[in-house]
């Protein structure tokens, strides 16, 4: 099946674009004709579109967080994976950075992860097919959003393991992060249920592979910040699910007890989904909650006492409700579009995610939520939930050295969009990480908090030779995703 593609219209509004036919090394830049600068290099021919009006370069350099704006000089809009390759070795060869980014909506990055300062920003966008659905498994292109997977795979009552809360984004892109939700607890990340991907490396070669064939790549690019290759395909694991869900919802006292009630279900497996969640209120304080949510057919509806037995929350707080499971998966959808059309959605989003070891979880976030007035966080939440650290196999995803993670994320909005507002809740994201490496935490690095090459050795600590050393062999010249900031040259 192929996704209608409306997306290449996307960033030209409608307008004609200018063909470009060639780049100048000398005045790094592309150019409408082959003779307009005396060292003009003809580009390679390209099934897709390259774009260089301004407006269409002013939306590369944005994303969902509205901080960093880092124009490129060009964008693809591609229409074939082999206009990816081409490109990235065009740009290999010419010393021009790629930056990949799924522009419809904007990148869901909040610090510039995907853009691509004077470079080329590839409009992951532009692949968009799902080239089949099978019993275990589906194929689909990087530019695919989950929400678009589910639709072909819910009726066929098959869903991917894990769904991040989100799921207007891109297949390409959560994978090249980890992808994280609420089923994490039980399947582990999004990047651990790739079977298969298809990727463009830093030398503009296409490879395919597996935790069977060319692991070395496969294990790099799951989670790898897009530094060792662009993925353009993905084979990703499907499981039976049941087309209802029952969503449970408690109010907690404190955190402690949160988190351990979490980590009983966690071992126990009760739930096919759990987080917990803190609500920011007027007077500076914040509702604890649990949310769990249990699969069903409808003829064998779950037994609500039996699903809560044995759980700490403060009586009288419990509440259920039952809703069809993809309206459960896209249940951020209203939201959204009501924060687009009062104009918050377009404020900056300087969020943060980190992964606390469990034995310094319940203090740490207590006293950070005391620091954290609720003009900080916004919308918020903040998310608060234990997985096991066994169920993450990317390697480049560093986690605390204890058999349980705790992800703590502070969802933040700001509260307008003046610049100074989002410097000082980054420099604040700066500050709550130098306390999460203190207790032996981790960051996850899709966040608003700067890095300098230093903090990025101390971020991968021991798998840093490693992760240096994949980076020689899969992007020797450093071309792809500057925008992480990881090799500041």
């Amino acid at each position: 099946m192929t996704i209608p593609s409306t997306r290449r219209a996307f960033l030209r509004g409608g307008a004609a674009a200018v063909p470009v036919l060639a780049f100048s090394p000398s005045a790094h830049a592309w150019l409408a004709c082959t003779d307009a600068a005396a060292d003009a290099i003809a580009i390679p021919g390209l099934d897709g579109e390259l774009l260089t009006a301004p407006a269409d370069r002013a939306a590369a350099a944005d994303d969902w967080g509205h901080i960093v704006s880092d124009m490129p000089l060009a964008v693809l809009v591609p229409a074939s994976v082999d206009d990816v390759r081409k490109a990235v070795k065009f740009c290999r060869k010419h010393c021009i950075k790629v930056g990949p980014m799924s522009m419809v909506g904007n990148s869901h990055s909040t610090q510039g992860q995907s853009q691509a300062k004077c470079g080329l920003v590839i409009d992951m966008s532009g692949l968009s097919e799902i080239h089949a659905v099978n019993a275990t498994d589906a194929v689909v292109d990087a530019g695919v959003r989950w929400f678009e997977l589910l639709q072909q795979t819910l009726p066929l009552g098959k869903s991917p393991p894990v769904l991040t809360d989100h799921i207007d984004l891109s297949v390409g892109g959560t994978l090249s992060v980890g992808g994280i939700g609420g089923q994490t607890p039980q399947h582990g990340l999004q990047a651990d249920n790739a079977l298969e991907l298809w990727v463009v490396t830093g030398d503009g070669d296409l490879e395919v592979c597996s935790p069977t064939s060319n692991a070395t790549l496969f294990n790099s690019v799951r989670g790898g910040l897009g530094q060792f290759g662009i993925i353009v395909k993905a084979r990703v694991k499907l499981i039976a699910v049941k087309p209802l869900a029952r969503r449970y919802s408690a109010v907690y006292a404190d955190v402690a007890t949160l988190l351990a009630d979490q980590v009983a279900l966690m071992n126990e497996g009760r739930f096919d989904y759990v987080e917990g969640l803190a609500f920011p209120q007027p007077d500076d304080s914040y509702v604890l909650t649990i949310e769990a949510v249990k699969y069903f057919d409808a003829g064998s509806p779950p037994n609500d006492a039996a699903m809560i037995a044995g759980l700490h929350f403060i009586p009288g707080t419990d509440t259920a409700e039952t809703l069809p499971l993809y309206d459960f998966y896209n249940r951020l959808e209203p939201i959204v579009e009501f924060t687009k059309f009062t104009c918050e959605w377009y404020l900056p989003h300087p969020l943060t995610d980190f992964f606390l070891p469990l034995s310094e979880a319940a203090d740490f976030i207590e006293s950070t939520l005391a620091q954290t007035p609720a003009v900080d966080v916004g919308y918020g939440p903040v998310l608060i939930y234990p997985f096991p650290r066994a169920k993450v196999t990317a390697p480049f995803i560093p986690l605390p050295n204890e058999k349980v993670t705790v992800l703590f994320s502070l969802l933040r909005w700001a509260s307008s969009a003046d610049p100074a507002v989002a410097a000082d809740l980054v420099e604040k994201n700066r500050t709550v990480y130098e306390g999460v490496r203190e207790v032996g935490g981790k960051r996850y690095s899709i966040g608003s908090v700067e890095l300098s090459f230093a903090d990025w050795i101390l971020h991968f600590g021991a798998r840093w030779p490693q992760f240096l050393a994949r980076k020689l062999i899969f992007d020797p010249k450093n071309t792809l995703t500057p925008g992480q900031g990881i090799f500041p040259w």
